[in-house]
């Protein structure tokens, strides 16, 4: 017992010496000093265990180390309290403060929770995949097989002959439906990759993959939630287009576009001198698309519908070089 109490008061003077701020006082305190559950505490309720002749010895002992360790505890608060204080003695306090910046979400990341928000507002569930995808679910379970010709259009980074970096959020599309009975309503968000690179273009931009699958659904249901989406992403009286197009997952499909915010619909290098924009391609699901997840065309059917941040970013702010968003220039950024 005698050599435990000296062995614990050694420990006890130890610890106590590397303590280096306030906070770290109270768990010492309960551990060493505490009455129920402390190291000092436990071992006095054990003198009843030793000889009757050595308790007097022992328990004085115990006494004596406890009060060491409470005498040298005190002495260590006091000096960590008194340390702010002397620390402050030779500050002035009627100095001004010193402005502290703080950083703000990047625009595109804005724009992309902007959007979120407005067709969660609609009842679109939201749902993220991997960047890094397998040519099935890029490709083929989106209707374009493995020698289409629409492969060219998407420029895309290889890793091996199956798997790649997703060339568009619309894996999200094949994944879910794969896994789920109709209805579904989900947009798909995130990063995706194009070998690609001028003032509309990067390599990595973000995109946000939208489609609904129900009983009955038609091109107008695709033109009223697009519509809506538009005018309550930029301004009611914006001016909408619709124009036929070819995407080999959906049938008919479109391109959609507003007027240049940037000229003014007079034409600029944005716009390409068009007054014109394209900031979405959509289209109703193609009915192989369905039939490949299970679904039977003759029962169901859906749109899709998908769109760049980046672009819908740069009209709204009124940005003229798709670049300025990844050149990390504070004085651009810290507008936003």
């Amino acid at each position: 017992m005698e050599t435990e109490l000296r062995q614990l008061r050694d420990e006890a003077l130890a610890a106590l010496e590397k303590i280096g701020s306030s906070a770290e006082l109270e768990p010492f305190r309960v551990k060493y000093l505490g009455r129920k559950g402390g190291l000092i505490a436990g071992l006095m309720r054990q003198l009843g265990q030793v000889p009757r002749e050595d308790r007097p010895r022992l328990g004085q002992l115990a006494n004596t180390i406890k009060k060491e360790v409470q005498e040298r505890f005190e002495e260590k608060k006091e000096a960590l309290l008194a340390a702010p204080a002397a620390a402050e003695a030779g500050v002035d306090r009627s100095l001004p403060g010193r402005y502290l910046p703080f950083g703000r979400l990047h625009p595109v990341t804005q724009v992309m929770e902007e959007i979120c928000a407005i067709f969660e507002g609609m009842g679109f569930a939201v749902a993220e995949g991997p960047d890094v995808e397998t040519d099935h679910y890029n490709f083929e379970a989106l209707n374009i097989p493995r020698h289409h010709p629409a492969r060219d259009m998407h420029d895309t980074f290889y890793v091996t002959d199956s798997i790649l970096l997703r060339t568009h959020t619309s894996p999200m599309q094949a994944r879910i439906m794969e896994t789920q009975e109709p209805p579904l309503r989900y947009i798909a968000p995130g990063k995706v990759y194009r070998c690609d690179s001028d003032i509309t273009h990067t390599p990595m931009f973000h995109q946000v993959e939208g489609f609904l699958v129900d009983r009955i659904v038609s091109f107008a249901d695709l033109k009223g939630v697009l519509t809506s989406f538009i005018h309550r992403m930029f301004s009611d009286d914006l001016a909408v287009r619709f124009r036929p197009s070819f995407f080999p997952f959906t049938e008919p499909s479109a391109e959609v576009d507003i007027a240049c915010v940037i000229c003014g619909g007079a034409g600029c290098r944005v716009c390409k001198r068009t007054g014109w924009l394209e900031i979405l391609g959509a289209g109703l699901i193609d009915p192989a698309v369905l039939t490949m997840v299970g679904y039977d065309p003759d029962r169901y059917s859906g749109f899709a519908f998908g769109l760049g941040v980046e672009r819908i970013a740069m009209l709204k702010y009124g940005i003229d070089d798709i670049r300025l968003y990844y050149e990390n220039d504070l004085r651009f950024l810290s507008q936003f």
